[in-house]
């Protein structure tokens, strides 16, 4: 193997990401602080650089160039060049044409979206989204599939994963929550959540989320925290993650959790190895792993009696608000458990029951069998059947989420994966570091995010997600250790 090839591809590589991280600021920047007028013209800068960075993942040189060196048997470079092959594979299937299509139509989509979920105005979403799905169509059929045209989606952010599959874990998971949340809503305890609705300034709320952020180890050194209508992470290249909330001056936990949960993604980004940016080695393996390490943050810590056991005196000082509240009563209304209308609200036993409503949608849609002006009564009715409620507005119904909009079919699955991944890590996290507990309970993150680090950050994609689960845990992926973590927190509160 020819260490000026290697340097040669590498070199190529980097280039390419460094366009794609410029449509990463444009992206950044549209869903932040873009004027509405101007999304027309955002739409056609996104699509001619989705075309140029096409361009330059299908050039043939390239290709070659990859291809000699994915032939080494070993070794890092014969493994970047695997990894960049597979990319590779996928792109290369996909014309030009129906690359810039689909960056177009995700701006124009995202726009549409925005306006119609703030006035409630499903019908002048569904052109726009009817053009969406026939796309992803499109790009399932370009791509090619073994099963099922959503395999091919599935794949781009779960790599190597199946949809059968997919169903059939979040299948179990089904019929393990369903009985778990049942008993807690016959229970008749409910904590009193009005608590959490009181008045929180927006800005004490800024402030105290961005220390927690940073006590957690977000470098804003190399990051930024802004407003947005619906959170996000993403990185613009190195040194460079941006982290996003949404406020609401009368409720306290909707921002916190999701800075919580963006800074999740953000540690998952800045501890990818810097040398490796635009390569394999520097990118996250998937995004059901991407979302383990946010739900971890979230959840697994941010939920935790630990993390609050320090953090509440410190809110009590910021938010006059929750001085008259007693530790258990808030630590009960941030573990509240009911069925909820809003995803990104749900507390952790039904978040998945959120998930596989749109996993089954979204299947439908692709396959033809649900059209896109059907979308809202399908909607209730599956919220009927799996949380027992219906949503009296499309703004808090179909609408809620971004993903449609911007084209991310396929996507949904990979947030139940992420708290399956998260569970078992946070399981094995918990045997390996000596109390952990003690050391959450007294402020002190630093030597599970030096874990996670080492076990998960710095090999990029070295492994595929399901490899990565083994060789950190011990075990295959299984349902159980969230399943006993939710048992083990919230049996106390409700069961008991």
């Amino acid at each position: 193997m020819s260490a000026k090839l290697f340097e040669e591809v590498c070199r190529y590589a980097r280039q390419t990401a460094a366009w794609a991280s410029i449509d990463a600021v444009l992206g950044w920047d549209e869903r932040t602080h873009l004027p509405p007028a101007a999304a027309e013209h955002r739409a056609e800068q996104s699509a001619l650089l989705a075309g140029l960075v096409h361009q330059r993942w299908t050039d043939p040189t390239f290709g070659r160039q990859i291809e000699e060196l994915a032939g080494d048997s070993d070794g890092d470079a014969a493994l970047i060049a695997r990894r960049l092959r597979r990319q590779r594979d996928r792109r290369i299937k996909m014309p030009k044409t129906l690359v810039e299509r689909l960056a177009r139509i995700a701006i124009v989509g995202q726009q549409a979206w925005q306006d119609a979920r703030q006035n409630n105005d499903f019908p002048t979403f569904q052109p726009v989204l009817k053009e969406i799905v026939e796309l992803k169509r499109q790009q399932a059929e370009a791509i090619g599939y073994d099963d099922c045209p959503y395999d091919a989606l599935l794949d781009e952010y779960e790599p190597e994963e199946r949809t059968s599959r997919v169903a059939g874990v979040l299948g179990q998971l089904r019929d393990a929550l369903t009985p778990l949340v049942g008993a807690i809503q016959q229970s008749g305890r409910h904590p009193n959540i009005a608590l959490l609705y009181r008045d929180f300034p927006i800005a004490r709320q800024e402030r105290f989320g961005r220390t927690v952020a940073s006590a957690i180890g977000f470098n804003f050194a190399c990051g930024r925290l802004d407003e947005t209508a619906h959170p996000f992470c993403t990185t613009l290249g190195p040194h460079d993650c941006r982290i996003t909330t949404a406020y609401d001056e009368h409720h306290f936990g909707s921002a916190l959790f999701s800075i919580l949960h963006e800074a999740g993604h953000g540690l998952y980004e800045q501890g990818l190895p810097v040398e490796w940016f635009g390569l394999p080695l520097g990118e996250a393996i998937s995004l059901g792993l991407h979302e383990s390490q946010s739900r971890l943050w979230e959840n697994f810590v941010g939920r935790g009696r630990p993390f609050w056991t320090f953090y509440y005196p410190h809110a009590q000082q910021q938010f006059s608000a929750l001085r008259d509240i007693s530790f258990d009563d808030f630590y009960f209304a941030v573990n509240d458990v009911r069925p909820s209308l809003i995803r990104i609200e749900a507390d952790e036993a039904t978040y998945n029951l959120h998930i596989l409503i749109r996993f089954e949608l979204e299947r439908a849609l692709l396959d033809g069998q649900l059209q896109a002006d059907e979308l809202p009564v399908a909607w209730n009715e599956k919220y009927k059947n799996y949380l027992g409620i219906a949503s009296p507005s499309d703004r808090d119904g179909v609408l809620q989420d971004v993903h449609w909009g911007a084209g991310l079919i396929g996507y949904f699955p990979t947030y139940a994966l992420g708290n399956l991944y998260a569970a078992q890590f946070f399981a094995q996290a918990q045997c390996d570091i000596d109390d952990l507990d003690s050391r959450l309970a007294a402020g002190d993150f630093r030597p599970l995010l030096d874990w996670l680090r080492d076990r998960i950050h710095r090999h990029g994609q070295r492994w595929s997600a399901a490899e990565l689960v083994r060789r950190v845990t011990g075990r295959e992926l299984s349902i159980e250790p969230l399943m006993e973590h939710l048992r083990t927190k919230l049996s106390p509160l409700y069961l008991s």
